[in-house]
């Protein structure tokens, strides 16, 4: 698997994956209804951040978008984004792109990373965010509005470095 920075006629590819995460609706809390042009929007950075694509036989098989978590007094803080493409799902594709995501915010100097709200019901992601060294400081009951399992916990995972 190769991870390269996303190009222009890579979005073809990436929507979809972006598209059929956000449509799920059961782990991240944008609006399912979104168009391909709200989603450009949102999910590629402009620089300083970057959105990143994972490549595995020519194809795009998941995304990451990474960036400063807040600017001003909050900006010595990194966070990141996540989506892999459902057929490759438990084969590392998420695993390669946050670590790829942390170091690029250690090359950059930044103090942690911050994800501010993960589904604590996406098990899968919680693992491997504890496996490369984050913690659950807090979770916010009930703030997110799962399609089947109702409202659930949204957690906030942080990694020093």
């Amino acid at each position: 698997m190769q991870i390269h920075e996303l190009a222009e006629d890579d979005w073809s590819q990436v929507w979809p994956i972006v598209r059929d995460v956000v449509r799920a609706a059961d782990t991240f809390a944008y609006d399912p209804a979104m168009t391909a042009e709200q989603a450009y929007r949102i999910w590629v950075a402009e620089p300083p951040e970057l959105t990143v694509v994972a490549v595995e036989d020519g194809r795009i098989v998941g995304t990451a978008r990474m960036g400063t978590n807040r600017p001003g007094p909050g900006a010595h803080v990194s966070t990141a984004s996540f989506m892999v493409a459902a057929g490759a799902r438990g084969r590392g594709v998420g695993t390669a792109l946050c670590r790829f995501a942390l170091d690029w915010a250690r090359e950059r100097g930044y103090a942690g990373m911050q994800f501010n709200a993960v589904a604590e019901s996406n098990q899968a992601a919680v693992a491997v965010y504890r496996r490369l060294g984050f913690q659950v400081v807090g979770t916010v009951p009930g703030a997110f509005a799962h399609p089947t399992l109702g409202r659930v916990g949204l957690h906030v995972m942080y990694h020093q470095f």
